[in-house]
């Protein structure tokens, strides 16, 4: 079910938050500094790509609060906003429910990434 729903969401605006994340990535990737922020953008958009089946959880410190703050101010808040919008215009159906949820759960992630720890879930 999860790979049906992962296709499913591919087509339903999956590629265009994949797309956001690694454009974000890159950009950071420009300068020296901001490459630690711009390899993390492009390690959390794997969620974005095939989020059913994942959850994520927080374990960051200290230096995770200073860099969600610097994401806030440059990134975070476009991109979060993207998703969020993305998931309300999934969730006006029925059907688009599941994925706009997924997409609320990347909108989490896009505000804070930094400290956050995606699992993959095994449902047996």
């Amino acid at each position: 079910m999860r790979i049906l729903g992962n296709i499913i969401w591919i087509i339903c605006g999956g590629f265009i938050s994949w797309l956001g994340w690694v454009f974000a990535g890159c950009l950071w990737c420009i300068t020296i500094l901001g490459i630690p922020v711009g390899l993390q953008c492009i390690k959390l958009s794997s969620i974005s790509l095939n989020p059913f089946g994942k959850e994520v959880r927080y374990e960051g410190g200290a230096g995770s609060v200073l860099l969600n703050i610097l994401w806030i101010l440059f990134s975070g808040v476009e991109l979060a906003l993207g998703n969020a919008l993305l998931g309300v215009l999934l969730c006006i159906t029925i059907i688009g429910i599941p994925f706009g949820k997924q997409f609320f759960k990347i909108a989490k992630v896009a505000l804070c990434p930094f400290g956050e720890v995606i699992d993959r879930v095994n449902y047996l």
